[in-house]
This record gives C-alpha cells, structure tokens and sequence, in this order.
C-alpha cells in the first residue's frame, strides 16, 4: 500500500469516528430534554438547575436545606433545617404518601382511573398528602381523623376532593379509632367488589405499620442530606409520630458519617421518649391520670404516639437519645422563630427546633445539627397559632428570649451513641 492510499485511508477513518462522535453527543443532548415516563420509583432524580419537574410527583423531595439563623447564632452551633414545608403537599408526608402508592401500584392492589380509593386514618398531613398524590394519579381518597384537629386541615382536604370523616378520638384497642376504621372501610370495599377486576377497590395505606414509610426517608430524606452538608454533621434531631422520618433518616446516615448522634424530640404525653432512653413505652400521663387527650396529651399535633410501630423500630436501635419537649416550649419556640426569623412554623416543627437546640447547648459550639421544618402554621390557625385556644391551656407565650429553654425537661441529656463514645 502506496504513502498516498494509506493516507486517505486515515483520514476516511478519522472521520468517521468524528462523525460517530457527534451523532452520539447530539443524541444524549436531545434525550436530556425528551419528556420522561412516569418512573415507578420513591426516589425522586436529583433534578438539574433550572430542569422541568414532570407532574406534581416531580415536586417531592429535594427540598432545601437551610441555616436557621437566629437558633445557631445562638448556640454557636450551625442548626440546619429540611425545608418539608417545600413539597408540593407541604410536609414530609409526601414522600411517603408517594412511596404507598409506588408500592401499592407495583403489587397490582391498586389500578389508576378504575375508580379506586386510598383509605387512610390520620391527624392531618398524611391525608393531605394522599389526596394530592391520588387526584394526579388517577385515585380516589378517603380520610378519616379525630374530630379535634385543627379545622383547616378538614377544610383543605375537601377542597382537594378527598372524601373527609371524621370521628370522636378513641384508643387505638377501640375497633372505631380512626386508625382502625380506615382499614375497615378498605376492607368492605373490597368485599363488595369480590373477584371482579374491573371493580373499583380499596387500599388502606396504613402509615403507621407501612414500611413504604422508612423506606422514603432511607431512599430520598436520608441521602440528599448527606448531600447537602457533604457528611459534615454531628446530630439529626426529629420527632415521631409514624416514626418512619427519624427511623429512616437515622438507619440511612448512621453507617455513613462516623460519630453522628440522633435524637428523637418528644412532645409531653408520649411514650417514646421513655422507650428511647429505659426501653419501656410509658408517659407519665397515662399513669397519674390527668390524661385529657386520646392520641397524645399535648397541643401538638402530627408527633408523638403511645404505641411502637413498625416503621418506629426499624430504626430504634440506631436512636441514641432522647428529648422531652413540653407544650410551653413548643408554643414559646414557635413564636420565636416568626419574631426572629420570619418562619411561620406548625406544632411539630417548633418541638424539632427546641430539641435542636438543647442538643447544641450540650454540644457546644462549632457542631452541626439538623432537624426538620414539616408543615407551615397556616395548617394550625384554629388551634396551636389561635391565642384563644392557646390561652385557654394556660400556655399564653410570654418570653421574649429562649429564656424558656433555661430549664430543660425530663432527665438530662446523655450525648452517647449507642456503643461508641461521647461526642460532648
């Protein structure tokens, strides 16, 4: 083979690679930009900056996580926070709500557009979050809650089309709890249908004993914090109510950054707190009878519980400790942060805030710690932002500092993880 042949034979070649090349950036380019199928995933994708989220689903997770400033200015500490208030249902419930029905639609119990319903007993946010998820996937929704939530929440699942029932708090032993009833409405629907498919069926989401729940926080919550503060913090400090957020979160980030605490913060009436720090689900309440609530003895809502679920001990080996918040702390911390940093925060969020920063003072400063914002006081007019309902619990804020944190409640806090050292 001559110089001249072999030289337009390199040059074909180059060319050809050259031209292969492109052909395959320009279609990885255009592929970036094709609208995606619904992936049945609880993982939302890591979006891009400034990408298209596809449909209300595209809306969950990847929420911000943000300083809270005048909290870490004043414990020297840097207190993140997981801006849940950002899901397009407003709370964490979201992932969830999104995880039952990926799982439920992965196991055929439910087909969109047939007519089935989602039936779930629960104080607010769950319910909200389902009845958003349902309408955009082709569901039906049925919600039933105590009748002594705060009122929005019943007006806010109506305008969501849910179908809204509300019954008198009972025990969860109480065949009528409502809990109970949602399982036993999903059931009698499925009964009507029989073996007929194509009649509409019933799916009881159960939140509480789902481990679609923990696998939500583990798969999504879990790792975009790890993300987001590149494994450089010392504690997560969260409530529970299902227990599925803390559980899953802890189980996650537990194995990945060395020497992390977690923290369960606690509302009065709940048994958690005793389970975490003795072993034994007890609240004080229950034994001195001055109970006045049925779910939990606080003006709290969405946290706190006097029975372990599933999803709360999956990861209750990996909880180190444990919080006591009462409901002046709660309401004083709540009031704080709109004063102070302009966030208008529910019930749970404030009792997170008050354990976060217990936490950091006992750490001292230079520590990281995150918790959790969940839902927006919009969601608790009628009740724990009402100065009249407020007032009427002997709980009429008066600080004007975090002088209400002076005088920690329940038993000192031991900075210990479960077999490994003190980090204090």
């Amino acid at each position: 083979m001559d110089t001249r042949t072999s030289l337009a034979i390199g040059l074909l070649l180059g060319a050809s690679i050259t031209t292969a090349s492109a052909v395959i950036l320009l279609l990885r380019t255009n592929s970036r930009h094709r609208p995606r199928k619904r992936r049945n995933s609880t993982r939302p994708a890591d979006p891009a900056p400034g990408a298209v989220r596809d449909g209300v689903a595209g809306l969950i997770g990847n929420t911000p996580l943000f300083r809270i400033n005048s909290l870490s200015e004043e414990t020297g500490c840097e207190i993140l926070a997981k801006a849940e208030f950002l899901n397009v249902g407003a709370s964490p419930k979201d992932r969830v709500a999104l995880a039952m029905i990926d799982e439920a639609e992965r196991k055929g119990l439910i087909v969109p557009h047939r007519g089935d319903t989602l039936f779930e007993g629960t104080v607010g946010s769950t319910g909200i979050s389902l009845a958003v998820i349902s309408r955009a996937r082709g569901y039906l929704s049925h919600i039933i809650m105590p009748d002594d939530q705060a009122q929005e929440k019943y007006a806010l699942l109506s305008k969501l089309g849910a179908t809204v029932e509300k019954v008198r708090p009972v025990s969860i032993v109480d065949p009528n709890h409502y809990v109970n009833l949602a399982r036993r409405r999903a059931v009698d629907m499925n009964r009507e249908a029989g073996d007929d498919p194509s009649r509409p069926r019933g799916f009881f989401c159960d939140q509480f004993e789902n481990l679609a729940n923990f696998d939500a926080h583990f798969t999504t919550t879990g790792p975009e914090v790890l993300r987001q503060t590149g494994g450089v913090l010392h504690a997560v400090v969260l409530g529970a109510g299902t227990g599925g957020t803390l559980a899953g979160m802890a189980r996650y980030l537990k194995p990945r950054v060395p020497g992390l605490l977690t923290v369960l913060a606690d509302p009065t009436g709940s048994g958690l707190y005793h389970k975490v720090k003795h072993g034994v689900l007890y609240s004080p309440t229950e034994a001195e009878g001055t109970r006045r609530r049925h779910q939990v003895d606080s003006v709290v809502e969405g946290v706190g519980i006097n029975r372990l679920t599933k999803n709360f001990s999956t990861g209750l080996d990996v909880i180190d400790e444990a919080v006591r918040v009462t409901d002046r702390e709660a309401v004083e911390m709540s009031r704080w942060l709109v004063r102070s940093d302009g966030l208008f925060v529910g019930s749970s969020s404030a009792v997170n805030c008050v354990a976060a920063v217990r936490v950091a003072r006992q750490l001292g400063p230079g520590h990281t710690i995150v918790t959790m914002i969940c839902d927006h006081g919009t969601r608790h007019l009628t009740k724990f932002w009402s100065d009249e309902y407020i007032a009427s619990q002997n709980l009429t804020p008066t600080a004007t500092g975090l002088e209400f944190l002076d005088d920690p409640a329940g038993e000192p806090i031991v900075l210990v993880q479960k077999g490994l050292t003190s980090l204090a």
